[in-house]
């Protein structure tokens, strides 16, 4: 094969890659692709692959900090989940979900213009940042990355904000900016972190892909993993975790109630609760357990479970 031939060849497979992951991307990954970047994960999963945590591990998410959270990943040698520097629209509404993805670019009229053509015959409706909501199922959270744009950058108002809680019962997390403060924040349940608030309307942004992996500032997130945003910012616990961060959590609860409460009654020093407990509190941690477990933070079966895998 001649040096022109070559050169033909290598232009043609570089263009077939390109309108491929253009396909791709404007559907989002196969099922097969977000098995593959999600194989840690065990259970069960949306029609698409997206890992479906279970409802009752996000409820027991609701009472996890981000300090719990951001103490496990660190463990397992997540280091990069945590985003923090929000405008957020409530500082007092904190919400837990599984991540639906997003990621825009700035506009290119001839990539646009193909995603909306395939849009269009994929029966979509209605302009490309409206797609992502017709996807939300309860529980789910709608990330999107939009570059941190501010002017023109606003994903939605209060019509999309209303139509987005009104199918996930949750909240959005925008590395852009959103408008119609003052009508979202009148949805009750409803919360948006973003980067900041602007009037102006969404313009010059395309809509790149749905459902594959984006970064949020110092955050790599995967659809699918759980959202938990609080004061403090935004951490994003990839789902096979999940249930591991939740039980730590809660260990971490019972064992702070169990000292708290033996303070209070002079059983023993601060000297003895905050540093390595000896056999005997373990032991009377664990019969304290047993004889208040109707009346603890933490579902009864979950404290049955530890004690079964207790020692003392």
């Amino acid at each position: 094969m001649n040096k022109k031939m070559k050169i033909l060849k290598s232009i043609i497979l570089i263009t077939v890659f390109q309108l491929g992951y253009l396909q791709i991307q404007a559907q989002g990954i196969s099922k097969d692709q977000m098995i593959f970047l999600t194989s840690e994960w065990q259970g069960e999963r949306f029609a698409d692959g997206r890992p479906r945590v279970a409802d009752d591990i996000l409820e027991r998410f609701k009472s996890v900090t981000i300090e719990e959270a951001w103490g496990v990943l660190r463990n397992e040698g997540y280091h990069n989940q945590f985003e923090g520097s929000w405008k957020p629209l409530h500082d007092d509404v904190p919400f837990i979900g599984r991540a639906l993805t997003v990621q825009y670019m700035p506009n290119r009229p001839d990539v646009s213009n193909q995603i909306k053509l395939k849009g269009d015959k994929d029966g979509r409706i209605g302009n490309p940042n409206s797609w992502p909501i017709d996807m939300l199922e309860k529980g789910d959270v709608y990330v999107a990355d939009a570059f941190g744009k501010i002017v023109d950058g606003t994903l939605i108002g209060d019509n999309l904000g209303n139509a987005i809680y009104a199918k996930s019962k949750t909240g959005v997390v925008f590395n852009a900016s959103s408008r119609d403060m003052e009508g979202l924040s009148q949805i009750e349940g409803f919360n948006a972190f973003v980067r900041d608030w602007h009037p102006s309307y969404l313009t010059e942004v395309m809509l790149l892909s749905i459902n594959t992996p984006i970064r949020i500032g110092a955050a790599t997130v995967l659809p699918g993993d759980i959202v938990l945003a609080k004061k403090e910012g935004v951490i994003f616990v990839p789902a096979h975790l999940a249930e591991k961060v939740v039980v730590t959590s809660e260990v971490v609860r019972l064992r702070d109630l169990f000292g708290i409460t033996r303070l209070k009654e002079g059983k023993y020093t601060p000297g003895q609760i905050d540093s390595k407990w000896s056999d005997e509190i373990e032991k009377d941690f664990s019969k304290w357990l047993n004889d208040h477990m109707d009346e603890l933070p933490v579902p009864k079966e979950q404290i049955q479970e530890l004690l079964k895998k207790r020692t003392w």
